[in-house]
């Protein structure tokens, strides 16, 4: 039997809104009709001042760290256990500096205790990754940045439809970055979005200049001039409006997609938490305050060799298990930017012991009685 770690869930309106679009004529380029409909479902649903869709959760990252109009020498305090795309949204923006900071060996998310340790005159904001869509500790680190007035850009790749108490994911920062890439919970192939968390109104039209290629141009589609021009340094970060059809048919079934992976993740937990009881493994933690949306199951083993073994026996069975993160501080460029392997010990010590089975909404029983018999066989073999 072979199990895929993911596929996506295609189950509602995304072939009917795409042959709409196809058929009608309209515009297909960057904000489009379909793209003026996400950003009013996002806007609505979440509670969000702005919403914009980008071509990636990259792009939102970016995007993100271009409106907090930074200077060179400032500093940035971000997870070194996240994916690469966090870090270069910093580095892009030639002389900032970032600064990792550890993660809490429960939840795998950024600590606020060191987030302050790391704290200088120099620092700007923080960079928060909600990793496998369960939320950090968003009250300690919004106090933080209101005691050091520092900016606060929430990572929210793998957040859509989860919860920090009842305030969704990137909208409590200044700034959230949402992902649509094909491995996410809801996914249009490649996309992503930015979340404004501001009503300021030059905020607003600043993104909107940078968004559409340095100009004023979303002021001439709404008439509020009667020519667009360049006016600022931009970039192109509008998708086609094809994949936001696309995106709007998976954001309608979104709660459905997310009970269905939950049912999955509940499954994983119930089953392996005798294993867990006899520490053989650890299972995830989730925090009172947080409303995961099962983007990750991942179990962590006592020390690397034993999750290698896992992995490959796995593997052989036709289970599509994975590892993640390679710590960003000790890889070749962290290396290259100065920092070292024993910087972050907690950080490494995840790395080596994490792994992921598969989880997705299409998943059948039988997929996950099979997952799960696998890697019970597996357990028993350590």
């Amino acid at each position: 039997m072979k199990i895929n770690f993911f596929k996506p869930f295609i189950k509602g309106n995304e072939t009917k809104y795409l042959n709409q679009l196809l058929k009608s004529g309209d515009n297909i380029g960057g904000d489009g009709p379909y793209t003026k409909q996400v950003h009013q479902l996002l806007e609505k649903k979440y509670q969000v001042k702005k919403a914009l869709l980008t071509t990636s959760g990259t792009s939102a990252l970016e995007f993100a760290v271009r409106l907090l109009d930074l200077k060179p020498g400032d500093e940035i305090i971000a997870p070194s256990f996240t994916f690469s795309s966090t870090i270069n949204a910093i580095l892009l923006n030639q002389g900032l500096k970032v600064v990792f900071a550890e993660i809490q060996a429960d939840t795998l998310n950024i600590d606020p205790v060191d987030i302050e340790k790391k704290i200088t005159s120099k620092t700007k904001a923080i960079i928060v990754v909600h990793y496998a869509g369960v939320c950090a500790d968003m009250e300690k680190i919004m106090n933080l940045a209101k005691k050091y007035n520092l900016k606060v850009i929430e990572d929210a790749a793998q957040g859509i439809e989860a919860k920090y108490n009842d305030k969704f994911l990137g909208t409590i920062g200044d700034f959230g970055c949402l992902s649509f890439h094909e491995t996410k919970n809801i996914t249009c192939g490649e996309g992503g979005a930015l979340f404004i968390n501001s009503d300021n109104k030059q905020v607003i039209e600043r993104a909107e200049i940078i968004r559409e290629k340095g100009t004023n141009r979303s002021k001439f589609f709404r008439g509020q001039i009667d020519k667009y021009t360049w006016v600022d340094i931009g970039s192109s970060y509008l998708p086609s409006d094809i994949l936001a059809a696309f995106l709007l048919g998976q954001l309608e079934n979104s709660e459905k997609i997310t009970k269905l992976r939950l049912k999955i993740y509940n499954y994983y937990c119930q089953k392996l938490s005798a294993f867990a009881k006899k520490n053989i493994i650890k299972l995830p933690k989730i925090p009172k305050f947080s409303h995961h949306n099962a983007h990750i199951f991942y179990i962590l083993f006592n020390n690397g060799t034993a999750r290698d073994f896992a992995l490959k026996y796995l593997k052989s069975k036709g289970v599509g298990a994975t590892f993640h993160y390679i710590p960003l501080h000790s890889s070749p460029q962290g290396k290259k930017l100065g920092f070292k392997k024993t910087d972050l010990a907690i950080t490494e010590k995840v790395s080596q012991t994490l792994l992921r089975l598969p989880l997705w909404a299409g998943m059948t029983e039988a997929d996950c009685k099979y997952v799960v018999k696998t890697l019970l066989d597996c357990l028993k073999k350590l």
